[in-house]
């Protein structure tokens, strides 16, 4: 990019700093040598002499010297082209226009505003905000509008890289601004920028811009980027609340079915777990019934082989104990001709004789 041309003189702006205007700076010390010195006819040579020394000192302390503020950095130009910086402080240089001086403030923190304007107030506070929608309404990556505003902190860091390598310094700052903030947006669904991805959009332009900057060689440092606001457009904002209330009500019935499912399935599993065991302490119970059972048949089998008409006898005995012990009897007496014969009871007896 040409060296800048020199514009007006603003010493806060970064401009070159002019010399004071020789001959009037000469009058002005003539005027004032006059007001000094005595009126009359006899003036000494000595008294002659330290005017023109005083006034040649104004001049070369004017013509040959400047000053850098503690806020300021200081870049000498001769004939146009940079050839030092200088820090804080007095310094010398050639006389205009062989040398020119240039101060831009490199410890002010500059502020850049993008998609809104903030107004001050009567008493210098920030006051209304107005929106800039030329510059506030982005696309995002899953095509849907949002508004976004932000703000850039940003500093100079090197005086002669941000004076000579672009014009317009801040309006260059914030169209790499806009255009990273536009990219980064552009890549991300809306969802995440209305929601948790604040800090990671900030920091990707913020990694963005500073990196475009450095490729133009602007000599600019990016402090941080603040967002402000990213809804959607005012058109559409009840609608985009509706889709995220539902979207909250989603979540909500599903982190309760998740701590039902984890109250639920414990359960069944220590359900299920209850009737295997069962299941298992049934099939041993069986199994060994079962086994006693052939043991014991096959001991009465071994013993009815061995007598068969003893066992037979002891088997028919056993089991019509076990079915008339119970019941009530009457005995016919078919052999003696009697009939029917009474039957005393003896648990009958025993009943009748506690009472």
């Amino acid at each position: 990019m040409p060296w800048n041309k020199t514009g007006n003189s603003r010493r806060n702006g970064g401009a070159p700093h002019q010399p004071r205007d020789l001959d009037e700076l000469l009058n002005r010390s003539k005027d004032k040598l006059k007001q000094a010195m005595p009126r009359g006819p006899g003036l000494s040579g000595p008294v002659v002499f330290t005017a023109f020394v005083l006034l040649a000192a104004i001049v070369a302390y004017f013509a040959f010297t400047f000053r850098v503020d503690p806020d300021e950095r200081g870049v000498v130009m001769r004939f146009g082209k940079p050839i030092r910086q200088e820090p804080p402080g007095l310094h010398l240089r050639m006389p205009y226009p062989i040398d020119e001086v240039r101060l831009p403030k490199v410890t002010r923190q500059n502020i850049i505003e993008v998609g809104m304007r903030t107004a001050p107030n009567a008493r210098g506070a920030s006051g209304t905000v107005t929106s800039v929608r030329e510059e506030s309404l982005m696309l995002s990556g899953d095509e849907n509008i949002v508004d976004v505003n932000f703000v850039v902190f940003w500093r100079i860091q090197d005086a002669t890289s941000y004076l000579f390598n672009i014009q317009n310094q801040e309006t260059t700052v914030k169209a790499v601004a806009e255009s990273a903030m536009r990219e980064v947006v552009g890549k991300s669904d809306i969802q995440p920028l209305l929601t948790a991805a604040r800090q990671e959009i900030e920091l990707a332009v913020q990694t963005l811009m500073q990196s475009v900057l450095d490729q133009y060689g602007a000599g600019v440092h990016v402090d941080q980027v603040r967002l402000q606001k990213a809804d959607p457009p005012a058109q559409v904002i009840d609608a985009f609340r509706d889709v995220q209330a539902a979207a909250t009500d989603k979540e909500r019935l599903q982190n309760e079915a998740g701590a039902y499912a984890n109250r639920i399935v414990p359960e069944a599993r220590g359900e299920a777990e209850r009737i295997l065991q069962g299941a298992a302490a049934y099939k041993e119970q069986t199994v060994a019934e079962a086994t006693g059972q052939s043991a014991r048949f096959l001991k009465i089998y071994q013993e009815y082989s061995n007598a068969p008409q003893v066992t037979r006898t002891r088997m028919y005995l056993e089991t019509m104990e076990r079915v008339l012990g119970g019941t009530e009897k009457i005995i016919i007496d078919t052999m003696n001709g009697q009939g029917v014969v009474p039957f005393l009871s003896l648990n009958q007896s025993r009943k009748d004789a506690g009472r």
